[in-house]
């Protein structure tokens, strides 16, 4: 072997004025939604435990470091190839440049070698990969970008983008504080601490030969155990049973297989689940299980009544793998719309993952199949619930700031009973002050764009539904190139309300309230998205029923929607609009919140509950 070198650095270090390589036979960028938030979560919480609003940025020095890992570099010819790595630094590129168009623009240039930079003339990206090059392209202008036959790298960058811009605002946002303000206040000492205080180590070798060699013996899969094999192992040894142990091998075993058909490392989310929902007890417990959870189970042996071998062999047999099925279940509804179940996926498309040990907190052995999924489905829908009326009124959702709400309530449900389970959870809703009609102002802004868009789809297909339509949910939640995008009823002419607006900023900030908003195809937005209401007035009658209630048409020999609208009482927040004035956008604003009322409504816990 050649000589080997080793080089701790800081991102900026890493990456400012480098160029790495990628050679063809690795493989593609692969991470997937899961590790991208985790990433984004361990970050941001590493970064407020020591974050403060009243620190001078220069403090941001003294602030806690980061370890992300190793990468290893073959160096040939003068270029640097990443062997191990490109995972990790493919995800940190895309999450600079998320921060570079949202820094101001005197903060910007101090990220901007680290993502692209200037030699002989030619201008590239530090991670350069040809195939990559038009896309990267459109993330840094801030374009459209078709990935229609695009390579799987590129599609998956484009989507991992994506989930930044959605999840960033809200990990980075300070719980005790509210709105986009006081996020971007943090903004700056975020991105120096992540350049600054975020650390790997470059590993470089001289040969592809040397560098795989050093990157199979960091990876040998022989010697390196997950904190699942840790645990498999601590609770199988003290299992005296020849027999019980070799039968809960095999439920292990087999549990095990069935959650890594999910996805990577689901079968560590799911014993991560199980235990906190059936036994933590502290708000320390859910943070130690989260990152040793191997560790946790052996320093709580007494507390978890493991003292007799056949208390290892339950636990096994019965605990896990009861709430590891239960588990698999619900990861199931979390992936596709299933019927009855609907709010897990709903959860899920909000990347509220603490959904998992609350839906299986108030499951027993003892109750039968029907029970358990009553219980999934009311807590699922009180999950549904809450989220969105933090969304609606500004609030984080999440992980690092809601564990502390929902901690306390996995207490409260555990093992309830349906009806207790029901007072508990309608309880807790009926004490929220912050519902719907608590913010009348609500509005689209950079960072709620994808949760605006996902309510919007559920208005929509609340009131199309409910008027005897098939469901569109998926159709309109769809927001790739043949998908759906928000419309502004107003285009952004400010001549056009000067005579209701005195200035240009409080016209655009009115434009963006939801009642002003609806969900339209994308090629619809780019044909009309600029014309006056006037014009576009005729072309909503063609689109989704909640457009087509601006058209007079809509109330017109439409039993269904008819039907509908006295059902739920709606008869007069329901109005065509020949035009479309400040007041107008009021009435719709309030028609949103009433919908918003009847879709999330506390009531529907107890109708589940009731059959």
């Amino acid at each position: 072997m050649k000589k080997i070198h080793g080089d701790a650095k800081n991102i900026r270090s890493m990456l400012s004025e480098e160029k790495f390589s990628i050679d063809y036979y690795q493989r593609e960028y692969r991470w997937e939604k899961k590790q991208v938030i985790e990433l984004i979560n361990d970050l941001c919480e590493k970064f407020l435990d020591s974050y403060n609003p009243n620190h001078a940025r220069k403090e941001v020095k003294k602030y806690g470091h980061y370890f992300l890992g190793s990468v290893i570099i073959s160096e040939k010819d003068n270029q640097k190839f990443i062997i191990d790595g490109q995972q990790r630094i493919t995800t940190i590129t895309l999450l600079l440049i998320s921060l570079y168009h949202q820094l101001p623009a005197d903060a910007r240039q101090s990220i901007t070698s680290m993502i692209s930079s200037v030699q002989y003339g030619e201008h590239s990206f530090n991670l350069n990969v040809p195939e990559r090059l038009a896309c990267m392209n459109a993330l840094m202008q801030d374009d459209t970008f078709d990935e229609a036959g695009k390579p799987e790298s590129v599609v998956n960058i484009l989507n991992r983008y994506q989930d930044i811009e959605a999840h960033l605002p809200d990990t980075l946002a300070n719980d005790v504080k509210n709105g986009e303000s006081e996020y971007n206040d943090a903004l700056p000492y975020f991105a120096d601490w992540l350049t600054e205080n975020v650390h790997l180590v470059e590993i470089t070798a001289y040969s592809d030969e040397d560098a795989y060699t050093i990157f199979e013996t960091m990876n040998d899969r022989g010697l390196s155990l997950t904190p699942t094999d840790m645990l498999k192992g601590y609770l199988l040894t003290n299992i005296s049973d020849t027999t019980k142990r070799n039968d809960a091998n095999d439920a292990w075993r087999s549990r095990i297989s069935e959650l890594q058909e999910l996805g990577k490392e689901e079968e560590a989310d799911a014993i991560k689940s199980w235990l906190r929902s059936q036994y933590a007890d502290q708000i320390s417990h859910f943070e130690d299980i989260g990152s040793e959870f191997h560790r946790w189970v052996r320093s709580q042996e007494n507390d978890l009544n493991l003292r007799q071998p056949t208390d290892f062999f339950s636990f096994i047999f019965k605990d896990f793998n009861f709430y590891a099925k239960w588990y698999n279940f619900i990861r199931l509804a979390a992936e596709r719309l299933k019927g009855g179940y609907e709010p897990i996926y709903y959860n899920a498309n909000n990347n509220f993952t603490l959904q998992y040990p609350l839906l299986l907190a108030p499951l027993r052995h003892t109750d039968i199949e029907d029970e358990i999924k009553l219980k999934l489905r009311i807590v699922a829908s009180f999950i549904d619930i809450l989220i969105t009326r933090h969304i609606w009124n500004g609030r984080s959702t999440a992980e690092s700031f809601m564990r502390g709400k929902i901690f306390p309530i996995i207490r409260s449900i555990r093992r309830k009973s349906v009806d207790d389970l029901t007072k508990i959870l309608t309880k807790h809703l009926a004490e929220d002050t912050e519902t719907f009609m608590h913010n009348n102002s609500f509005s689209l802004n950079q960072q709620n764009g994808p949760k605006i868009h996902r309510i919007l789809a559920r208005l929509t297909d609340f009131v199309e539904t409910g008027s005897g339509k098939p469901s569109r949910y998926a159709e309109y939640n769809q927001r790739d190139n043949k998908g759906y995008e928000i419309e502004h009823i107003w285009a952004n002419k400010y001549e056009r309300h000067d005579d209701e607006f005195s200035h240009p900023v409080d016209f655009e900030q009115y434009r963006d309230r939801i009642g002003g908003l609806l969900l339209l195809p994308k090629d619809f937005n780019a044909s009309f998205s600029d014309k006056p209401y006037s014009e576009k007035l005729e072309h909503y009658f063609g689109q989704n029923l909640l457009a087509q209630s601006l058209h007079k048409n809509a109330y017109d020999r439409n039993p269904g929607f008819q039907k509908f609208r006295e059902q739920h009482e709606l008869n007069l927040a329901f109005k065509p609009h020949d035009d479309f004035k400040k007041d107008d956008l009021d009435q719709r604003q309030a028609l949103y919140q009433l919908l918003a009322q009847k879709i999330w409504n506390p009531d529907n816990l107890k109708l589940i509950a009731n059959g």
